[in-house]
């Protein structure tokens, strides 16, 4: 976990923080570019903020949540439009940035803790879970779709993202029980590090949430979802391999 050599008071310049924040980032390995570049930053504001506001992690968290499923609400039961795609939309980025802030607000106030942290992931949980499921009821009830049996394309994406999210998350916790709660290592050059950044930006939850903007558009929407919807489940694939391998390389102490 990253440490700040100096923890700001809450009367510090807002700049100062922010700084503070950006100087105890969390490593980028693995991190897609989204992420990387626009939520993290996005969020250091807003912990900023939150933490001028004397505001918990676990009341951004909440804060977050509000927004992620008021734009999965949305999305299953308004008629679909082209002003509700950029609501959906902001609601859904917002909330994204605030669960990136709650983790550096609770890392600012000195470290968070395993409540806190269950909160958060079973919130990540619950938005994996419904939002593509959000836009299966959507689909079927508002869009003109050239056949039902696109509806198979949400219910597909809805699997994966639970696969891939519970998979991230038992190799991540495996990795620490075996490494003594080490992260993983930086490796790579800069060009080696930022080509996977990009390589996994179609799996960034981020990019899922900026696709709703055209879902007013639904000659546009359908195919880029179901393409997008394709490259996740082939990074899936890829992922599955590489991180069975990972841990297969693990080894933990046990008792003689």
């Amino acid at each position: 976990m990253p440490s700040y050599s100096e923890r700001p008071d809450r009367g510090a310049p807002l700049a100062t923080i922010v700084d503070v924040l950006a100087a105890a980032q969390k490593s980028s390995v693995g991190v897609s570019a989204y992420s990387r570049w626009v939520n993290r930053p996005m969020g250091r504001r807003i912990a900023a903020l939150a933490f001028k506001a004397g505001l918990t992690p676990n009341q951004v968290t909440a804060i977050s949540a509000a927004f992620t499923f008021s734009g999965i609400v949305v999305l299953a039961l308004v008629p679909v439009s082209p002003w509700l795609g950029i609501l959906v939309t902001c609601l859904l980025v917002i909330g994204y940035a605030l669960d990136s802030a709650d983790g550096q607000l609770a890392r600012l106030r000195g470290g968070g803790t395993l409540a806190g942290e269950w909160l958060d992931h079973v919130v990540d949980c619950v938005k994996v879970a419904t939002l593509h499921g959000a836009v299966l009821i959507g689909w079927y009830r508002f869009f003109p779709l050239p056949s039902q049996a696109f509806l198979l394309v949400p219910l597909a994406f809805a699997a994966e993202s639970s696969i891939f999210f519970f998979t991230l998350i038992l190799s991540e916790q495996l990795r620490r029980f075996a490494t003594g709660n080490r992260s993983r290592a930086d490796g790579g050059n800069n060009a080696t590090r930022t080509l996977q950044t990009l390589a996994v930006l179609p799996a960034d939850y981020g990019v899922h949430c900026w696709i709703f903007i055209l879902w007013g558009v639904t000659a546009v929407f359908i195919p880029l979802y179901s393409v997008l919807a394709a490259l996740n489940i082939a990074l899936l694939l890829v992922g599955l391999g590489r991180w069975f391998r990972e841990v297969s390389r693990l080894t933990v102490a046990r008792p003689s």
